[in-house]
């Protein structure tokens, strides 16, 4: 069952849990504070993949692409860097894609929301990321040559 409390009772509990939280070791708070700022390292020291292509904005090279079995349409992005491009096709269910120069590594796929999805890229640069995002995401590339590549945010 749930107690009751009176209003007073219940504002003594409150600025009681407000108190403790003035009694967190600075220390603590300062080494929360750090590994907080370090969770996207690998991102920041990774070299940016620009936007290249998004088939959804057309252009004059632009295709129309489509699967004769359902008609659903594809979305095809292309993410460039200095030594790796990234190009996706987004369907309605699954991300795929592929590396170019083709080599084998990881993509991580980070939601919005802070969600991660892992895949492995194969050695011929082919990955697959089986749940379509339904939220802004990014994609952060780690090859086996150790090349690291991000995107920025990727929203469908």
């Amino acid at each position: 069952m749930s107690e009751q409390w009176s209003d007073e009772e219940l504002l003594a509990r409150l600025g009681a849990a407000l108190n403790a939280v003035d009694s967190v070791p600075r220390d603590f708070v300062e080494a929360a504070k750090t590994a907080f700022a370090w969770r996207n390292i690998d991102a920041e020291l990774a070299e940016f993949a620009e936007l290249a292509y998004d088939s959804e904005f057309g252009g004059e090279n632009a295709l129309a692409l489509t699967r004769a079995a359902d008609s659903a349409s594809l979305r095809a992005l292309t993410f460039v860097s200095r030594e790796l491009t990234i190009e996706i096709e987004v369907t309605e269910d699954t991300l795929i894609g592929q590396l170019v120069p083709p080599q084998p590594g990881r993509i991580h796929l980070r939601a919005e929301s802070g969600a991660v999805c892992e895949t492995t890229i194969d050695e011929v640069g082919f990955f697959a990321i089986g749940a379509k995002p339904a939220e802004r995401f990014r994609l952060h590339c780690r090859t086996a040559t150790g090349i690291a590549v991000s995107t920025g945010w990727i929203t469908l």
